[in-house]
């Protein structure tokens, strides 16, 4: 273990001497024991607040993963099920494909990213349909409604058939307001209630009580990080990232589904344990199986060798991406700058959360971390 902690230690001193991040937290869980643990950098650089493992961040699409298994354990309540058509509990949501076809959008759709959707983020052309519809990814336009939200969504044509392929998309915030409407609950009560509360993440919520916790965003910058103000747009990719960091505090923004949460390190660990272990106490070992299992017919994603499943990807090739992960690994990220990993067969889980977009989430930065750990196991 000494050669993870010393490997590890080199590369996070090496991400804030270099100033590639403002402040982050990594942990480490091998076999079931936490091995490595450490906050480095700064949770606000201004004010000189370091980070600690307790401080909060901003998790954008870490959201993602549990509201995959909020979706599984309202399945297993009889509450919902994967085959029911969205229209069920969200009746006035209807897109159509260019053509003027209104074809049924299924809760499974939703969960897989094959709804036939896509997110702003993904138009490189500011004419395109999200843009001209103003649709929100879940991080700006503070004060926006989940109602208003879905009517702009649905105005915009479908990219292709439900089922067809697989497109990273806005669908996740559509299916967090349909597992409220079924419940009858608001999302983040309905969170609390059957994932971060049993598994005693209670840091983890949609918004943030205790403001002196949470880490201030930064995005990468030409020489060092730069901090973001109320909005914020950063290059990602041949697209942009559009932030309202401080959207949670308004009290009529709607719960992102997609990328509406925060936390912290250790809570996000509690529940990728808890997935990796079975499911207690969150859910049954067969829902588990699905969230983390590639069948025939699933989509590859935007990483060469990694095909999603029900809950996240897995992968299935790492030769097409020069992964030292086993065949079976799941791994996502967020684009406040963070990212994790579990790999099943090592019984590895591994979080990274950092204040600084895009390095902490893609890149040199998760991409040495995850090779230490591996120089050493």
């Amino acid at each position: 273990m000494n050669d993870i902690e010393a490997g590890l230690d080199a590369v996070l001193d090496k991400a804030i001497a270099d100033r590639k991040i403002v402040g982050g937290v990594l942990i480490v869980s091998l076999r079931g024991q936490r091995v490595y643990e450490r906050a480095v950098g700064y949770a606000d650089r201004e004010t000189q607040r370091n980070a600690e493992t307790g401080t909060i961040f901003r998790w954008a699409s870490l959201t993602k993963p549990l509201i995959a298994a909020l979706t599984l354990a309202l399945t297993e309540r009889r509450v919902i099920a994967l085959e029911d058509p969205v229209t069920r509990f969200l009746p006035e949501f209807r897109p159509r494909t260019a053509d003027g076809i209104a074809p049924e959008i299924t809760v499974r759709h939703l969960v897989t990213h094959t709804a036939g959707l896509t997110y702003k983020l993904n138009e490189t052309n500011l004419d395109g349909p999200y843009h001209r519809a103003n649709v929100s990814d879940g991080m700006d336009q503070p004060g926006l409604s989940i109602e208003e939200n879905l009517r702009r969504i649905a105005s915009a044509p479908l990219l292709r058939m439900p089922g067809s392929g697989w497109g990273y998309s806005i669908a996740t915030d559509v299916l967090g307001e349909y597992l409220a409407r079924a419940a009858g609950t608001p999302l983040p009560a309905l969170m609390r209630s059957l994932v971060t509360g049993p598994l005693g993440a209670i840091d983890s919520d949609f918004t943030v009580s205790d403001r002196s916790r949470l880490a201030t965003a930064y995005a990468d910058g030409k020489e060092e990080p730069v901090r973001m103000g109320a909005y914020h747009e950063t290059p990602f990719g041949e697209t942009t990232l559009a932030y309202a960091p401080d959207r949670m505090f308004n009290p009529d923004s709607y719960p992102s589904g997609g990328g509406g949460m925060s936390g912290t390190a250790g809570d996000f660990m509690r529940f990728l344990e808890a997935v990796r272990c079975g499911g207690a106490p969150i859910l049954s070992k067969s829902s588990v199986d699905q969230l983390s299992t590639v069948k025939p017919g699933d989509f590859e994603v935007s990483i060469p060798g990694w095909k999603w499943a029900l809950g996240w990807p897995v992968l299935v090739d790492p030769s097409r991406t020069g992964t030292p992960q086993t065949p079976g690994s799941w791994l996502w990220g967020g684009v406040y700058g963070n990212s994790w990993f579990v790999d099943p067969h090592r019984e590895l889980s591994v979080v990274l959360l950092t204040n600084t977009a895009i390095a902490g989430m893609v890149g040199p930065l998760p991409d040495a971390v995850r090779d230490a750990i591996y120089r050493a196991l």
